[in-house]
């Protein structure tokens, strides 16, 4: 039994005594509770653009040939005008924020208040106009520029470093969003913390896990996609998952470098515009969004949330379009420039790459596997963070029975897209810090 003087030392090892630890404790705690509000306002306001723009464009298919155009040139004027910093996902600039460089490193502009709010507003404006995008990657720079925000309240001395609250809001943008804690806490690690060597400590933690407990409480214990049986898995799934994985290996490799060249001075004539005018370069972009929109009944725009529920219920069965409407669908919405992330998209790619790989490799009772590993194949030959890729798409479908196909196939697509592109998010955040500094990336 320990003894009076052990019990004292244990109290004051934890700092359970301590007001200021306390009190920094209390400061994190309400951080990551606000960055979870936020996120989960942002996430209803994005569902709401999301069906409006659909139930505009059922009254008139021809409504989107203007609205999204014309949508992308004022949501880039306006990023370009009062918020620049906010275009694109956020990933990038969140993991650019978390570069070493001292408290005042020009990087912690891509990090605030006023970013949060355009990335709100213009992210929200971009789903309204048409565009193929996600709420996840604005999620992440939203959540860390809110609990970035509360670094001024720290008490000095404690051992929360103001750069933890950014790590930890962006993995709360991720919790929050699609709510799935675990694959907050692990895109934390794998994605946000590639560049980010101090070690994050439990209060951390505690704040990813509240913020995914406030978005549960706002929005009840839901699984994104809903629960699906995914049929009885034998060893003809290792056949599928090499098939899966070699396929959105080779495609979400090519997808990512497309998106990391397209950072860069595009050459000719497209690109001489693109630098010149890129107010009609962002309309350019939207009138290409919207006619692919209108070839596959609308199937181009938004997060793909709806047409990935259909394909993984077996109520709908897409074409073999819908895999390379979405795939050029998302690429010209990140090259125009507005607000959007492409975590939900390539689970939609992914989606409609294993909905035609169907007929390929399977019979319909083991078509909701096949589309689930193509979902976390895909993601990860995008992102590169396997680990984060197989865990969201299990707590998305509720699919635990498939954890190791699932790691497998994300693994294996991951290795294969490195052959054609190197990591996009850290290769992104390299662009942001050159651009933010005036400097080239090396």
């Amino acid at each position: 039994m320990s003894s009076p003087d052990e019990i004292l030392l244990a109290i004051r090892s934890t700092k359970l005594a301590d007001i200021n630890a306390w009190r920094g404790r209390l400061v994190v705690w309400t951080a990551a509770a606000t960055a979870g509000f936020v996120i989960v306002l942002f996430t209803w306001a994005t569902d709401y653009a999301i069906t409006l723009f659909f139930s505009m464009q059922k009254a008139n298919w021809w409504l989107s040939l203007i609205l999204t155009p014309g949508g992308g040139m004022l949501i880039v004027w306006l990023t370009n005008r009062w918020f620049s910093g906010a275009a694109g996902s956020g990933i990038p600039q969140t993991i650019a924020s978390l570069q070493e460089g001292g408290k005042d490193s020009p990087h912690t502009a891509l990090i605030s208040l006023k970013l949060a709010f355009g990335k709100i507003v213009l992210g929200v404006g971009a789903l309204a106009a048409g565009f193929s995008a996600g709420k996840e990657g604005p999620s992440v720079q939203i959540g860390a520029s809110v609990m970035h925000a509360f670094r001024r309240f720290l008490p000095a001395g404690f051992s929360v470093h103001p750069k933890h609250l950014i790590l930890a809001g962006g993995a709360a943008g991720i919790s929050a969003a699609f709510n799935t804690p675990l694959a907050g806490i692990v895109f934390a690690i794998e994605e946000l913390g590639r560049s980010f060597e101090q070690k994050t400590n439990g209060v951390v933690i505690t704040a990813i896990v509240l913020a995914g407990m406030v978005s549960i409480s706002l929005q009840g214990n839901y699984t994104y996609f809903g629960h699906f049986a995914v049929g009885k898995i034998d060893s003809n799934i290792i056949v599928q998952v090499i098939v899966c994985a070699l396929f959105c290996g080779v495609a979400g490799g090519i997808f990512s470098r497309t998106l990391i060249e397209s950072s860069g001075t595009i050459k000719g004539r497209l690109g001489h515009f693109r630098r010149i005018h890129p107010i009609w370069w962002a309309g350019f972009c939207g009138l290409i969004v919207a006619l692919l929109g209108a070839v596959s009944g609308g199937a181009a725009h938004g997060s793909g949330y709806f047409f990935t529920r259909e394909m993984l219920d077996g109520s709908v069965s897409e074409t073999w379009l819908y895999a390379p409407i979405k795939y050029l669908a998302t690429i010209f919405t990140y090259l125009s420039g507005v607000p959007g992330g492409i975590f939900a998209p390539s689970l939609a790619i992914g989606a409609g790459i294993g909905n035609d790989l169907l007929p390929l490799l399977g019979s319909p009772h083991v078509a909701t596997a096949i589309i689930a590993l193509c979902m976390a194949g895909f993601l990860a030959a995008v992102t590169q963070a396997p680990i984060t890729s197989f865990i969201i798409v299990m707590e998305m479908i509720d699919g635990h029975e498939m954890v190791i196909s699932l790691m497998a196939v994300a693994m294996i697509a991951a290795i294969v897209s490195r052959l054609f592109s190197p990591p996009l998010y850290a290769t992104l955040a390299d662009v942001q810090i050159s651009r933010t500094s005036g400097s080239k990336p090396e």
